[in-house]
């Protein structure tokens, strides 16, 4: 055999490894969208940005459970969020995008000691969750959720036993329970409104010309009789469950506000209706509850004091772009064994 036959046959034996090399590497992605509310993640243009993202990785769209029981098999990742159940049968899985901020779903141990890396949608809903927090403050301080209902009834009404005391926020102090992406959104908007902000946050917040001053979780306490409202801001995790509960309503001002938009379990429910009902609280703005739905007949829906909405301050669609972004953004770099943005540490549950 001549030196040039020899040559070429070892070009197409490493060609031909190389092949095989690439097949074998290629990773799969499963994209999850079971429930109407995450279709943004998969119409043809975002699917389309995915691929586009990386030539080096099969995207796999799941639209029924069937299908992604199927697709989880052999995923390298998905995006979208996974059961116990499933998780246990996904043996390549190396990674999974959330679509939300919180991620208490996933605290089940054989998830938190797995090498899964773990990734969240935290800070892309800070804007639209923080002003969904605020029109609840300026919609009870001015009694909106008095007078926009006698609308319907062509009721002219501008005092009275229904109309609270109208107030204003300068001077007012805000305690945030939760100085992340929606916390520090939450505290801008306080600052702009001339009023105090005090933060409550485990980790070191830098700093932030809206705050001033940041407590501890323990040292909760000592800052609840300055508030005016408190806004609960936080991730769920057995450290925060239920860190509002009757002594917390207790320690706050007489006709002071509370208002939640993170997740419901940070709260008592029975004791926020107690210190609403005694009017401790002057009143209450809640997107999330505890239960999730609010079941009928629970005494919250009949309180004239307390505004509710069914968790939509997460929605809007900047949100949406800025998940995508994130989604986008990391497929990108999981292909190329780079760092992941919004990496979660699965055992604080943040």
């Amino acid at each position: 055999m001549t030196g040039g036959n020899t040559r070429r046959i070892l070009i197409l034996t490493l060609l031909a490894a190389v092949s095989a090399l690439s097949q074998t590497a290629e990773r799969k992605i499963v994209i999850q969208s079971l429930d109407p509310h995450y279709d943004w993640a998969i119409t043809p243009e975002r699917v389309r940005d995915y691929r586009e993202a990386s030539q080096d990785v099969r995207i796999v769209v799941a639209r029924t459970p069937e299908e992604f029981a199927s697709e989880i098999v052999d995923a390298d990742a998905v995006v979208g969020g996974i059961s116990k159940d499933l998780f246990a049968k996904a043996k390549k899985l190396k990674w999974l995008q959330s679509y939300s901020a919180g991620v208490e779903a996933y605290r089940w141990p054989e998830f938190v000691e797995s090498d899964v890396i773990l990734t969240n949608c935290k800070i892309v809903q800070g804007p639209n969750i923080a002003d969904h927090a605020f029109a609840m403050l300026l919609a009870l301080t001015r009694g909106l959720h008095v007078f926009i209902p006698g609308r319907s009834k062509e009721e002219w009404i501008r005092d009275g036993p229904s109309v609270p005391p109208l107030g204003e926020l300068p001077g007012k102090t805000a305690v945030i329970i939760g100085m992340g992406g929606i916390g520090s959104q939450i505290a801008q908007r306080a600052h702009g409104f001339g009023m105090t902000v005090i933060g409550v946050d485990p980790k070191d917040i830098p700093y932030m010309a809206s705050v001033s001053k940041i407590v501890s979780p323990n040292e909760l306490d000592s800052v609840l009789p300055e508030a005016d409202v408190v806004f609960v801001a936080a991730p769920y995790t057995p450290q925060t469950q239920r860190m509002m509960a009757g002594a917390q309503f207790a320690l706050m001002k007489t006709g002071s506000y509370f208002i939640a938009v993170s997740r419901g379990g940070l709260y008592d429910t029975s004791a926020l209706v107690k210190a609403l009902d005694s009017r401790k609280l002057a009143g209450a703005g809640l997107d999330v509850t505890n239960p999730e739905p609010l079941p009928k007949g629970h005494p919250l829906w009949t309180m004239p004091n307390v505004i509710l909405t069914p968790h939509v301050a997460g929605t809007s669609p900047g949100a949406q772009e800025r998940r995508a972004d994130v989604v986008r953004d990391n497929i990108l770099r999981f292909v190329h064994n780079q760092p992941l943005r919004n990496v979660v540490d699965k055992r604080k549950g943040y």
